[in-house]
């Protein structure tokens, strides 16, 4: 899910698809694959078993995979000709693998996880958890495809995009910088075993499960935070920049992505154990293993987005806080693609 927090948290990828034109559309390219989904949803209940788990996930990753192809070319704003011209087999092979099938699986078991958590047990009520997986999936997918399809196509067409929602930063980044993320990724797997030993003397699974989510949630969504800030600003402590940041900027990126998705990263380890291992529990092993893989993974990502933020406010243009406060300058300047990027990387500096 690296690739939704870049779209909002990096300047360039926010403002390209938060524009209104591209919020109306992207209200329809939700709304529509939702409803094929919840037909394809009914007619695969008369011919599949999707009481079975891996029936389900194979339908809903199969299903993810076709809308994720499907709204990316909405976004591109191209034909099929076109797209396979400009973007080639590697990039359309990543859509369709990574934000189709991979990110539709974890979408359905983080749904079929949180209704495991509120009592609702899809192996013993199966309808109404696997339409829901099946459908919050394809819609989910459909707005990522859809925005990565808009960001394509408007750096095609000269804007600037420093750096694209798939893994090629990320890697770029672990061969020049593999020291200071790695020391966030190994702090995080350590704090993360211990979060997630955390409730194991309680009564129920879900009471476990749920002391496990909130432990992880906070103290992965804090080492998000300080491993951004230390991405963001590597030639000063982070130490210093946090001391340095307002606290309600602080806890807006503590919140969003870090809790954020510290906590949907372990939903999704928890409905991995229960419906695809069919673990009649959380298995205190598999607790541990899992919440030191997600906390990692937080400290790693929260790394990438500081850096690739420095290096994108490094090629922007800064606007004074005197312009910025000047609505008639603004106006001018917002209607230039690179001074829009500039405006979104000044209002976004203080974090």
């Amino acid at each position: 899910m690296l690739h939704r927090m870049a779209l909002r948290v990096l300047p360039s990828l926010s403002l390209a698809v938060t524009e209104d034109s591209v919020r109306k559309r992207k209200r329809i390219v939700m709304f529509v694959p939702g409803l094929v989904a919840f037909g394809i949803y009914r007619l695969a209940k008369q011919v599949m078993p999707l009481a079975d788990p891996l029936v389900l996930l194979s339908v809903s990753s199969l299903v993810a995979v076709m809308t994720a192809l499907l709204a990316y070319r909405v976004g591109r704003s191209a034909s099929w000709a076109t797209i396979a011209r400009e973007d080639g087999t590697r990039l359309l092979s990543w859509l369709a693998g990574w934000i189709g099938a991979v990110y539709g699986l974890q979408l359905s078991l983080l749904v079929l996880a949180l209704l495991w958590l509120v009592g609702y047990d899809y192996l013993q009520h199966p309808d109404g958890p696997a339409m829901m997986a099946i459908i919050i999936s394809c819609t989910s997918v459909a707005r990522d495809a859809f925005e990565i399809g808009h960001v394509r196509n408007v750096s095609l067409m000269g804007r600037p995009v420093p750096t694209f929602p798939n893994g090629v930063p990320l890697r770029a980044m672990l061969r020049e910088h593999l020291a200071p993320a790695g020391s966030w990724t190994t702090v995080g797997l350590v704090v993360g075993a211990m979060a997630a030993s955390l409730g194991l003397a309680a009564g129920s699974q879900q009471i476990q499960a749920l002391i496990q989510v909130a432990a992880v949630t906070l103290l992965g969504g804090g080492i998000a935070l300080c491993a951004y800030l230390s991405g963001a600003h590597p030639s000063t402590p982070w130490t210093d920049t946090l001391r340095r940041t307002a606290p309600g900027e602080l806890l807006k990126y503590w919140w969003w992505p870090g809790m954020a998705f510290a906590s949907t990263y372990y939903l999704v380890v928890l409905g991995g154990l229960l419906f695809m291992l069919r673990q009649p529990g959380v298995p205190t092993g598999g607790a541990v293993v899992g919440g030191a893989a997600v906390t990692a993974m937080m400290g790693l990502y929260g790394y990438y987005l500081g850096h690739r933020r420095q290096v994108e406010d490094a090629q922007t243009p800064q606007l004074t806080e005197g312009m910025l406060r000047c609505p008639f300058v603004m106006g001018i300047l917002g209607k230039s693609p690179t001074m829009g990027a500039a405006i979104a990387a000044a209002r976004g500096s203080k974090v």
